[in-house]
């Protein structure tokens, strides 16, 4: 039997194909692993047949989807831990050097580096980047654990297979952060990656547990949003891989804090309402707690996302452009169908990265956060890079007319924290659901994009059968 793609898959009793699926495609994928410690090594090719060899010489390193689930499951019921995870991708400049044929999406093809791609996505010069993005890249490895001793070991497993043949251009070290809930938060304080597409049945069934059967918001998504066939493999009907973005942005959490401090003085905010300000840039209390519900103390973990902005039409409890409400819109956006728009969301996995001394969560005056050198190193599996990443930078991120507002609003403006480019005014509701409103001035842009790339993910398979082949 074919592996049904228009579907979520329930792992656990999946059997033939669907079974070889799971045996020959990468973690990280399906389900996020732990990346709490995370390494991820930039590399260049300099001959093609010691590449092969490498890659091929990383799979008894590496571990399958399969494995990894059945090792989450393991955790939970008995407290055994895991083992690391490898991980790694190609360019199309990667399989392009190889002389492998690469899969064929017109983004991934063109690469992140191309000027067409940079002016679409309105990126900055790629001069501007870290010096390890400035010249082409053909691969990346992933190390990723829960802790730093068994990552740190893979790490050097991996750094030990490496020959002089291939260089690493660039290498990126993440650190999970978490706060006082355990909730995984960036720099600016706020939880993030809660929202999700989930594409197995056993993790949209947790997911609803808790909603009392009403499902506000689906998180479910069929396969094909984020696996693909990989055609370079032995057996593409059960051999897939998933499209990578990876890009460093880097947080100036300073200007960031103290633009919330001037937001929250035009809206004339005062005592613990001044924390509404924060939470009309990203849509969430720091703590998580979506803007769309009436602000509670002592929140619950997992933070709630069985939410939608059905009862917000015209952005009084959440502004339109706030930084959740432009990259998942809920059936909000008004310029396609619902089950068009949830074809863009993609299988977020960022971690963040750098060292401070201060504590994202604590109450601090904006001068005492860090300017630079800490930031989030964003990844995403995509099926489609161009209707998925592109587009919610591009046409959601970027486009100060989405969401599409009623007649008579002005429209939304830039995602304040991720969107790029020229910055209008914003408004802003005095009072949560009120009708009084204020327009603001442009919110600072506080990301700074410092390098990134365009992955595939290939099969066990595919990397396995490298072996040998000069």
């Amino acid at each position: 039997m074919t592996i049904d793609l228009s579907v979520p898959l329930e792992w656990k009793t999946a059997t033939g194909e669907a079974a070889k699926m799971l045996d020959e495609l990468q973690p990280n994928i399906l389900k996020a692993h732990a990346r709490d410690h995370f390494s991820a090594l930039f590399l260049r090719f300099s001959e093609a047949a010691s590449a092969k060899t490498f890659l091929a010489a990383l799979v008894p390193l590496m571990k399958s989807a399969k494995a990894h689930l059945t090792e989450v499951e393991r955790f939970k019921d008995e407290g055994v831990k895991g083992s690391p995870y490898v991980g790694t991708g190609l360019t199309a400049a990667g399989y392009r050097f190889l002389k492998i044929d690469a899969p064929q999406d017109d983004s991934f093809l063109r690469g992140m580096r191309a000027q067409e791609t940079r002016e679409k996505l309105s990126d900055p010069p790629r001069s501007t980047f870290d010096s390890g993005y400035h010249d082409e890249i053909h691969a990346v490895v992933i190390v990723a654990d829960a802790a730093d001793a068994p990552m740190t070991a893979r790490r050097n497993d991996v750094l030990s297979l490496i020959p002089s043949t291939i260089s690493v251009v660039a290498e990126e070290t993440g650190l999970g952060r978490v706060n006082t809930h355990g909730e995984g938060i960036e720099h600016f304080g706020y939880v993030d990656g809660r929202s999700q597409p989930l594409f197995l049945i056993e993790d949209i069934r947790a997911e609803k547990a808790g909603t009392d059967g009403i499902t506000t918001w689906d998180p479910s998504a069929p396969l094909d949003q984020v696996l693909v066939p990989d055609h370079s493999a032995p057996d593409p009907t059960v051999h897939f891989g998933s499209y990578f973005v990876f890009r460093k942005l880097e947080q100036n959490v300073r200007r960031f804090k103290q633009a919330e401090e001037a937001l929250a003085d035009q809206l004339g905010l005062i005592g613990e309402d001044r924390e509404r300000a924060g939470a009309m840039i990203v849509g969430r209390f720091e703590d998580g707690t979506p803007l769309t519900a009436q602000r509670q103390d002592g929140v619950e973990s997992p933070v709630p996302n069985n939410f939608d902005y059905a009862s917000d039409a015209v952005g009084a409890k959440c502004p339109f452009q706030a930084h959740i409400r432009k990259t998942n819109p809920r059936g909000s956006g008004g310029a396609e169908p619902a089950p068009q728009e949830r074809l863009h969301l993609m299988a977020r996995r960022g971690v963040p990265y750098g060292e401070r001394a201060d504590d994202p969560n604590a109450d601090l005056p904006p001068s005492a956060r860090p300017s630079g050198g800490v930031g989030l190193l964003f990844m995403a599996f995509n099926s489609v890079l161009g209707n998925q990443f592109e587009f919610t930078q591009a046409v959601w991120a970027n486009n100060p007319s989405f969401p599409v507002p009623p007649d008579g609003f002005k429209p939304p403006g830039l995602d304040p924290v991720i969107g790029q480019g020229p910055r209008p005014e914003s408004v802003y509701t005095k009072e949560w659901a009120g009708t009084r409103t204020v327009t603001a001035d442009p919110f600072p842009q506080a990301v700074a994009l410092k390098g990134g790339d365009y992955f595939f993910m290939p099969s066990l398979a595919f990397l396995r059968g490298l072996g040998g082949k000069g």
